[in-house]
């Protein structure tokens, strides 16, 4: 059966249009696709907005508690501290917590100063004591006498306190010429041994 001209037209007609159907029904899938790739992107920079101000939070409640473990650390380490170092043959008899000086554009804060009128003792306190923590207390013993300068006459002494002392951490303390005070039961004990000898700023 022979096919006319018409109907090749009408067949090229029909092809067209169903061409034309496919091409619009591909640019509707693309725009869909365009959008949800939008909406996923959306979704995926107010997930990570959202886990960035929860993991700030998280850090901020963390710093929070660190604060209050050492707050804690130096409760414990207060009411004790005078008697320890008498026990050692240290004759301090006053203890100032918090104290701080700034004097030509420098500073210094000593978390606890245990005096006399010829001694003093700097503690720092932290509640899980570094190898750091240690390397920025010995740079304030060297600054002690020259920011804080009516104790210029004194033999100062430094000492470290912490809830957690790692071993490594107590060694170096030890070997710099500092104290080394660390939470045994519900108490606060020193931790160098007898033939200790502090050194003296």
């Amino acid at each position: 059966m022979a096919t006319t001209s018409e109907e090749v037209w009408r067949i090229l007609g029909e092809l067209a249009e169903a061409q034309k159907e496919t091409e619009r029904r591909f640019q509707e899938t693309e725009q869909r696709f365009q959008k949800t790739d939008e909406l996923l992107k959306q979704r995926f920079q107010e997930t990570e907005r959202l886990m960035r101000r929860q993991n700030q939070q998280f850090n901020e409640q963390l710093g929070k508690l660190g604060n209050r473990l050492g707050e804690f650390v130096e409760w414990q380490v207060r009411p004790v501290v005078v008697r320890l170092f008498q026990e050692r043959g240290i004759a301090v008899h006053e203890f100032y917590p918090g104290a701080s000086a700034q004097r030509d554009g420098e500073g210094i804060e000593i978390d606890l100063l245990v005096v006399n009128s010829t001694e003093a003792i700097l503690v720092e306190v932290k509640s899980k004591l570094t190898q750091t923590d240690v390397d920025e207390h010995l740079e304030r013993l060297s600054k002690f006498k020259r920011l804080m300068p009516r104790y210029g006459d004194v033999h100062a002494m430094g000492a470290v306190a912490g809830m957690v002392v790692p071993d490594e951490v107590a060694r170096y303390a030890y070997r710099q010429g500092l104290f080394v005070m660390a939470q045994s039961g519900d108490s606060v004990v020193i931790l160098n041994d007898a033939t200790f000898q502090p050194r003296r700023w």
